[in-house]
């Protein structure tokens, strides 16, 4: 069976820095995955802005598909303005019905950036609507509610995060790095966001670009640390300690509800 997985981020690098492992892993068993930005990050730098940092941000991601094997979209809304209206919910859901999605992945709908929570309310507003048939009467609907499924993260409040599955990263963590190294306008450039806002950036060009990097992919190891217990359960004792980089995901309430078994089977060793 081909599956198929659609992922949504609020901008273009959120998908990448989430789930570009698994993406990698299931687009190498002939799976089919997508990537979604719902934002074009047209304010995300500290010198650039509007169309030509759009313009280069979607070149970025669609150098970052070609890496991981999987399709690309970026929507064409303003970085820091996405808002969960009813227009935005029908883009949302057509998206999921015109890729037939059996997988949905996305941000939960607690983070610091408006744009990262109302991606995750617009997912979850669509969850049941991409099954009703008069709703978007455009787009066939799907056959039935994909299984939604959250990214990780460290947000505490309203309630933490609470991961349902894991996948070991460590076999494709080279293609994560190159997705990384591919999106300097925000994790290389002296005035990019990354090379702005991290504490303690180098200002040589290559130390930065450098540092980043490994600060980035360290959060995977961070992953696979602070879920320890189920990377041995999934893969056993000796390999479930050896891993070094993981992704996790929790399990939406809103889309169909596979056993923990069936949802083992879906995602890659």
């Amino acid at each position: 069976m081909t599956l198929r997985i659609i992922a949504f981020g609020a901008h273009p690098d959120d998908c990448e820095l989430k789930a570009g492992g698994v993406a990698a892993k299931w687009a190498a068993q002939g799976h089919k995955v997508k990537f979604v930005a719902t934002t074009n990050g047209d304010v995300g730098s500290f010198v650039m802005a509007g169309g030509p940092l759009a313009l280069r941000r979607k070149a970025e991601v669609e150098r970052c598909a070609e890496i991981l094997g999987i399709e690309t979209q970026v929507l064409d809304i303003h970085d820091g303005e996405l808002m969960p209206t009813i227009e935005n919910r029908r883009t949302i859901a057509r998206l999921i019905r015109e890729w037939q999605a059996d997988i949905v992945l996305g941000p939960r709908p607690y983070d610091y950036h408006p744009d990262h929570r109302y991606t995750g309310v617009l997912m979850e507003d669509a969850a049941v609507l991409v099954a009703a048939p008069f709703f978007v009467t455009d787009t066939p609907p799907c056959k039935k509610n994909p299984v939604i499924l959250y990214y990780s993260d460290n947000f505490k409040k309203p309630c933490p995060f609470d991961p349902a599955i894991i996948v070991s990263v460590d076999d494709v963590i080279d293609k994560k790095r190159a997705c990384i190294e591919a999106m300097p306008s925000q994790f290389a450039d002296k005035d990019s966001w990354m090379g702005r806002y991290l504490p303690g950036v180098p200002e040589d060009d290559e130390a930065r670009k450098n540092f980043i990097r490994d600060w980035l992919i360290d959060r995977d190891a961070d992953v696979a640390n602070n879920y320890r217990d189920l990377l041995v359960q999934r893969y056993g004792e000796d390999r479930g300690r050896q891993i070094r980089y993981a992704e996790a995901f929790e399990l939406c309430q809103y889309g169909s509800q596979p056993s923990a078994r069936e949802l083992n089977e879906l995602f890659p060793m």
